[in-house]
């Protein structure tokens, strides 16, 4: 009978030993669920960049915006937006070197984007660039679609740039 009750005991206590690992292990799954709720939720904060980037650049806070824009870009690349806002920003601080580069950016990513195309285009009347602003003008006309109305800008602000021997050939 002895033996019986010993018997009895180290099986209670087996038994509670298998409850309180289940215990810890459901724990610790509670743990991992949760941490990777919190990871997950990190990478969607980092997706906010571009839209945080936007608020300050219409409130026209352009070195704030400037930086969540560049944060934007660390976290995605191929983020022509941000790339064209950059650009803006740029344009607004008379960096011309700089708007370029990220007009090109935003070329490289999306050559059919007419913004940067137009925005290339002024760049370019202003650098005084007759040839590559023709051929940017060429391309505008192929693939406008939003900007379409800046068209008569842009012609009229090349013109006032078009050598005077060119006009006489026309």
């Amino acid at each position: 009978m002895q033996r019986h009750f010993k018997s009895i005991i180290n099986i209670a206590k087996v038994k509670k030993t298998k409850v309180e690992i289940m215990k810890k292990n459901i724990f610790l799954f509670k743990i991992c669920i949760l941490y990777f709720l919190l990871i997950t939720h990190g990478f969607t904060a980092k997706i906010n960049y571009f839209d945080e980037g936007r608020k300050l650049f219409d409130k026209e806070e352009f070195k704030k915006s400037k930086i969540f824009f560049e944060k934007d870009i660390v976290f995605n690349p191929r983020s022509e937006k941000s790339y064209l806002y950059l650009a803006k920003i740029f344009d607004k601080n008379e960096s011309d070197v700089e708007q370029e580069k990220n007009l090109d950016n935003v070329l490289l990513l999306n050559p059919q984007n007419d913004e940067a195309i137009y925005m290339l285009v002024l760049l370019k009347i202003r650098q005084s660039d007759y040839n590559y602003a023709k051929e940017l003008i060429e391309k505008f006309t192929l693939v406008c679609e939003s900007f379409c109305s800046k068209m008569a800008e842009m012609q009229e602000k090349f013109e006032k740039l078009e050598p005077e021997n060119a006009k006489e050939k026309n």
